[in-house]
């Protein structure tokens, strides 16, 4: 097959792809525009929610705010303890997670300091609804399971179509070519250039959102893929039962798990959901970015022992390639500079499915003249 022929198969492809998933791809793109920031948007409406909180002294532990927030559910059976987040900064609030029949979710947030229970998630504000919405709409375009399976097929889709524009950006020919934009051309030539343009700049940070995504939407076959082509595969971490024994209280497992991991601050507790679930405790180093940490120590939840610690600091191939996917998603990676640049990564989407849209309209049309879409018109 000759490479012209080649290039003509690819342009195809390409085309006819970009036009199955194109408004797909919109949403997906504008919803996580206005995801860039929901965290700060979302930490604002918290502290109008809560309050103020000023630092007074050491924090209370861990066992304290339990049993505080724990009394709240006293006439909830079916209240459920799912995780405990802790503050990652001196004015913010345990974070403690409660599961019941009517709400799978509840965030209670309990002043670090006094103790006391400051609110929850029950009663949302129209921003935090409005959020809400946008995330369901963004991971699964509201239709549940079958939606959330959509969006990752259509993130594949996408990185094969970017994959395929940037081989057929004409900038590999003639660097200068391939970032033209001539605004008095023909409107079919204004949008090749427009597209070819946006295509290109955005198509690296396209690439990692979509393919991140669709890595996260399909978990259950990536995660074990990429740690077998890493060679860094796990044990996985189980409770061994013991008939007519309680898990073990939360002090006695935390003093097991900090010494594993000495030097790293305590992030969270996820309990287990499951009889021989492990108990999950994360942990954050110095080192590391992220502010949740990506260090965790799994124990038994009745006998308190180690079943496998997950140092950041020491990660196998395969944890470096998953732990990369949360910055890459969200444009952490670059600080507050990448973070802007992903709000307008979300609209390149919208640009290039209406240029390249208006050139396939122009497709069966005559051009006035011909003569501007030459090899040498492209200079």
């Amino acid at each position: 097959m000759t490479s012209r022929a080649v290039r003509k198969v690819i342009f195809g492809l390409h085309r006819y792809i970009g036009l199955a998933v194109g408004l797909i791809a919109i949403i997906i793109g504008l919803t996580g525009s206005l995801l860039v920031f929901q965290s700060e948007i979302s930490d604002f409406q918290r502290h109008n929610q809560i309050g103020t909180i000023t630092p007074k002294g050491e924090m209370l532990p861990i066992e304290v705010v339990l049993n505080t927030v724990k009394k709240s559910y006293t006439n909830q059976p079916d209240a459920k303890l799912k995780r405990v987040y802790l503050p990652t900064k001196p004015d913010e609030p345990f974070d403690i997670v409660y599961a019941t029949k009517k709400n799978d979710w509840i965030d209670n947030y309990v002043h670090p300091y006094t103790g006391a229970v400051l609110g929850n998630s029950l009663n949302p504000s129209s921003i935090d609804s409005f959020y809400k919405v946008i995330y369901e709409v963004h991971y699964s375009l509201l239709a549940g399971d079958i939606g959330y399976k959509i969006v990752g097929t259509i993130g594949l889709l996408v990185c094969i179509l970017t994959i395929t524009g940037i081989f057929l950006w004409p900038g590999w020919r003639k660097l200068l070519t391939g970032f033209k934009i001539k605004l008095d051309a023909h409107p079919k030539r204004v949008n090749f250039d427009i597209h070819k343009v946006a295509g290109v700049m955005t198509g690296v940070f396209l690439l990692f959102t979509f393919f991140t995504g669709f890595c996260w939407n399909f978990n259950e076959f990536s995660e074990p893929l990429i740690r077998a082509i890493t060679f860094s595969s796990k044990q996985e971490a189980v409770s061994q039962l013991i008939p007519g024994k309680s898990p073990l209280k939360l002090t006695l497992q935390l003093q097991t798990a900090q010494p594993q991991l000495p030097g790293a601050e305590l992030r969270g507790v996820y309990f287990p959901e499951k009889p021989d679930s492990a108990l999950m405790i994360r942990y954050k180093f110095p080192q590391e970015i992220e502010d949740g940490g990506n260090s965790y120590v799994y124990l038994d939840q009745y006998s308190g022992k180690v079943l496998r610690v997950d140092n950041a600091l020491k990660p196998l191939l395969g944890d470096r390639i998953l732990n990369s996917f949360t910055p890459l998603h969200y444009g952490t990676f670059g600080g507050l500079p990448t973070r802007i640049l992903y709000v307008f990564v979300g609209l390149t989407p919208l640009i290039l499915f209406i240029t390249g849209f208006v050139m396939w309209q122009y497709r069966k049309r005559p051009t006035p003249d011909f003569s501007q879409f030459t090899k040498n018109s492209w200079d």
